[in-house]
């Protein structure tokens, strides 16, 4: 048997609990999953993948390739896949602990963006802000 709970009130708790009383009375067991933190928003997904959609296309029309940007080796453009897997994830990782972005919870975004557009700026005089709502 699965439930899903949100428990954000304290209504919500006190029903909670009810449910776990009558559950273990019933059943003898039962094991939990817990999650904190609310995980990001559809909106603040889409508005990564524009941002980084974005950041590629003026990394790009800069000349700053990956190549020139990550790799000597050889020539690269950005694409949002390419952004998102080699600047967002590295500097997610050292910031929030956080390999995928789907794990990041709502507040989180910020201190990665701020980061990212940070290194941007001062390295290659590219800063973007980052997408809201009407950029959608």
């Amino acid at each position: 048997m699965s439930n899903k709970w949100v428990v954000n009130s304290e209504h919500t708790k006190e029903l909670f609990m009810q449910h776990v009383e009558k559950l273990y009375n019933e059943k003898k067991y039962i094991e939990f999953t817990v999650k904190t933190g609310q995980q990001r928003t559809n909106k603040q997904n889409a508005a990564l993948h524009k941002y980084l959609g974005m950041l590629a296309q003026e990394l790009n029309s800069a000349g700053l390739d990956m190549k020139q940007t990550l790799k000597p080796e050889i020539d690269i453009p950005w694409t949002t896949q390419l952004a998102k897997e080699y600047l967002w994830k590295p500097i997610q990782k050292a910031v929030i602990n956080k390999e995928s972005t789907t794990k990041a919870d709502r507040t989180e975004y910020t201190q990665v963006y701020e980061v990212l557009n940070r290194h941007t700026a001062e390295r290659f005089g590219i800063s973007l802000l980052f997408p809201n709502k009407e950029d959608m």
